[in-house]
């Protein structure tokens, strides 16, 4: 049965995601969207869809939303170690052990795809193609966070939120989520001070910077980069650690 232009559309975010990252044969594709359909689910804003310690029988493929990757010291501070964005999952393989090591939760109301881990076993298994694409988002994944060890340990706070503002500024390119030099930023000063290891003080003052530099505006919960290649030179930033289009290519 075809996909109406409603499902496609939903879907849409994923398929480009993994196709960037291995081209997806015709099958894999129709497989992948219909496993997706059938495992929809929607999440409020400030839910954890998972927690420490959990058991993890299934994949979660976002949708649509903003999540993130945390852990929480017993006094309650939080450290944000990475985003989840649309097109990306939440845990792939992670079922391969025994429980979960982090925490993940909704930033903004979601969308995602919960897909069995019988059926992910056999969708991967049924096509070399999406395996690839999977393990290649599960390598990115850990690029990205050898790239926030970097940011937290090494980079001044100028840099560690410039830095921040290119990655997820790249990381939503590929999905159709960045339009110009602008995307969505619907997470809140916290949010950025606990990914970026910075208390809300200094965070706030390193976005003001950012704006008097004339690099940035972030207003109305958007992002607007006013000049793309003074920032990523602020930032010592290079997309290399993020594989954009390796092995398959941009969809308009």
């Amino acid at each position: 049965m075809p996909l109406s232009t409603a499902d496609r559309s939903l879907l849409e975010p994923a398929i480009r995601r993994l196709n960037a990252l291995r081209p997806l044969s015709p099958e894999a594709r129709a497989s992948l969207e219909y496993a997706m359909l059938e495992g929809l689910q929607r999440a409020g804003a400030g839910e954890d869809l998972i927690s420490e310690g959990d058991p993890v029988d299934s994949v979660r493929i976002v949708l649509s939303g903003w999540l993130c990757r945390y852990k929480a010291l017993e006094d309650g501070r939080r450290q944000i170690v990475n985003f989840i964005f649309p097109g990306e999952s939440c845990d792939a393989h992670a079922f391969l052990l025994s429980t979960m090591d982090h925490s993940i939760a909704t930033l903004t109301p979601v969308v995602y795809a919960e897909i069995k881990r019988a059926r992910f076993d056999s969708l991967l298994a049924a096509d070399r193609s999406l395996a690839e694409a999977f393990l290649c988002e599960m390598l990115v994944n850990n690029a990205i966070q050898r790239e926030w060890v970097i940011n937290l340990g090494r980079r001044a706070a100028l840099e560690r939120v410039a830095h921040l503002f290119c990655e997820i500024f790249e990381r939503l390119r590929p999905v159709g989520m960045a339009e110009g030099n602008s995307c969505a930023m619907p997470v809140t000063q916290t949010d950025l001070a606990d990914a970026t290891g910075l208390s809300v003080v200094h965070l706030n003052r390193t976005l003001q910077e950012l704006r008097a530099s004339g690099l940035i505006v972030l207003r109305d919960r958007t992002l607007v980069i006013r000049d793309i290649d003074a920032l990523k030179s602020t930032a010592l930033f290079s997309p290399s650690y993020l594989q954009l289009y390796r092995g398959g290519r941009e969809h308009g």
